[in-house]
């Protein structure tokens, strides 16, 4: 998320904002729109959702909300106190999730997608929480409780001495898989801002993180998953599937889903329960009706909405990735690859999975169509993927400049996903110029939710620049969590929310 972005508009780490469209999309046959019914509403009836008022600035400087909508600063890098005089607030804020409610109290984990010493703020090394000793001043987690209003009431480390901790997902007995967007081996030297070091351990994993003090954390990579380029996961209500994507190019990465032994049942520490080899990691193949495999998903466009296509599964030959990197172990045509595959959020019939974008030279294959987004739904019990939101390519979102004239209504690059407590969808920009949080119907509109008005730079740092990262809702829907990734800010927004997304 934060590099890979990056590297595409300037060849480097530093980051760039843009401009791009995205039009109001037709509704979704009645299976498709059917599949995404969850939640308070009427069981069968999918969210209709409906315009936002206007934006208005903020006389702060940091968030743009509707009328009604208010926000308050739970957590801030460098500022807030982490608990237990573990020092200061990390930086690099990414995936969020809120695992737990209960006597008033709302439970939050947090990423830190940092590479050692990328801030002044990485996450600390603090007593039974360290992966790799290697990795220092680097990424991992964080474990925030705040009272039902979204107040802080502490902060404490979950896992550190971990490697660019980028997205991940809630499991279903209230824990929070925490995924490494990164592929290190151990030996690997790194340098950063005047300091060095090498990696003790191998990255590329996703890591279990608890409600816990940090004393009772277990930092030991979940092997079974696969190492590749984590980005976000889903495990689906049986216990017995996990959905996980993979954020990675030269050549794009895959979206895969690890099936647990026979007569195993997930549940609560999954590094000591599962054996490095534990079940079988698979890679996807989404088909098309003669039985052909569509090589790229960049293939379909908007004259794919709301058709499912069937989708196999395929096995991983050698998932630690010892010699080669799982999505090179496929050659072109057998698996279906994707620029960018990132968000994944379940609604417990299915998951929602997001690519992000798809333009540059390396991105697609030659005949495909550029995008600037595109969100899917994959449905458990059929095994069906279908293309519920596109955004289609705006030629403007390849370049930067000034922050645009008419930002809250041009839309690109969706990265985070949520799943709202009325069915419908919150997406995370992290486009180009403006960002935004967004509203999204499956198969309907998208419309603005907040705009980052930190966020006004360019790739070159100038003078900043930041998506946002993680919404997350309360269960009760009365709080959206969600991130401004630079400065690192986690805000709760406040407001009439089933008004407009139910």
């Amino acid at each position: 998320m934060t590099v890979s972005r990056r590297q595409v508009l300037s060849g480097g780490t530093a980051a760039g904002v843009g401009l791009t469209v995205a039009g109001v999309l037709p509704s979704l046959a009645e299976p498709a729109a059917a599949a995404v019914a969850h939640g308070p509403h009427r069981p069968g009836n999918a969210p209709q959702g409906r315009p936002f008022p206007p934006l208005k600035d903020d006389p702060d400087g940091i968030l743009a909300l509707p009328a009604g909508f208010a926000y308050t600063i739970v957590t801030r890098e460098g500022v807030t106190d982490l608990s237990f005089g573990q020092g200061k607030t990390p930086a690099y804020h990414d995936g969020t999730g809120v695992v737990a409610s209960e006597h008033g109290k709302l439970t939050v984990i947090q990423n830190h997608e940092m590479t050692p010493h990328m801030s002044t703020y990485g996450v600390p090394h603090i007593a039974s929480t360290v992966y790799d000793p290697g990795a220092a001043n680097a990424g991992g987690c964080t474990v925030i409780t705040t009272d039902r209003n979204g107040r802080r009431t502490a902060e404490w480390v979950g896992i550190s001495g971990t490697v660019r901790n980028c997205a991940g997902g809630v499991t279903p007995w209230g824990s929070w898989l925490t995924c490494e967007e990164t592929f290190i081996n151990a030996g690997t030297t790194w340098s950063a801002n005047g300091q060095s070091g090498v990696y003790q351990k191998d990255h590329g994993y996703a890591f279990e993180v608890t409600t816990a003090e940090s004393r009772h954390q277990i930092p030991k990579p979940i092997k079974a998953f696969g190492r590749f380029d984590h980005e976000a996961l889903a495990v689906e209500p049986n216990l017995k599937h996990v959905y996980l994507s993979e954020d990675a190019s030269g050549p794009n990465g895959l979206f895969y889903r690890w099936t647990a032994p026979a007569g195993t049942r997930l549940g609560p520490g999954l590094a000591n329960r599962l054996s490095d080899t534990a079940g079988t990691l698979e890679a996807m193949q989404l088909r098309l009706d003669d039985g052909s495999i569509v090589p790229d998903i960049a293939y379909f466009t908007s004259a794919q909405l709301g058709r499912p296509f069937k989708v196999t599964w395929i096995e991983v030959p050698e998932r630690d990735a010892r010699t080669t990197p799982i999505r090179l172990q496929f050659a072109d045509g057998t698996v279906t690859r994707g620029k960018k595959f990132e968000g994944v959020w379940s609604n417990g019939k299915g998951c929602y999975i997001v690519n992000s974008f798809a333009f540059g030279a390396n991105d697609l294959p030659a005949d495909a169509t550029k995008h600037d987004g595109m969100v899917w739904f994959y449905d458990y019990a059929d095994q069906t993927l279908t293309l519920v939101t596109y955004f289609p390519h705006n030629p403007a979102a390849e370049t930067e400049g000034a922050f645009p004239k008419f930002a809250d209504l041009t839309f690109d690059g969706p990265d985070n996903v949520t799943v709202t407590p009325w069915g419908s969808l919150v997406l995370a920009e992290d486009g180009v110029r403006a960002s935004h949080v967004l509203s999204s119907i499956p198969g309907g509109p998208t419309y603005a939710i907040a705009r980052n008005q930190i966020s006004n730079g360019t790739s070159n740092g100038a003078p900043t620049y930041s998506e946002f990262t993680g919404p997350t809702f309360s269960p009760d829907g009365r709080i959206l969590f969600v991130n401004i990734q630079v400065p690192g800010i986690t805000l709760a927004i406040t407001g009439p929310w089933e008004k407009y997304l139910s």
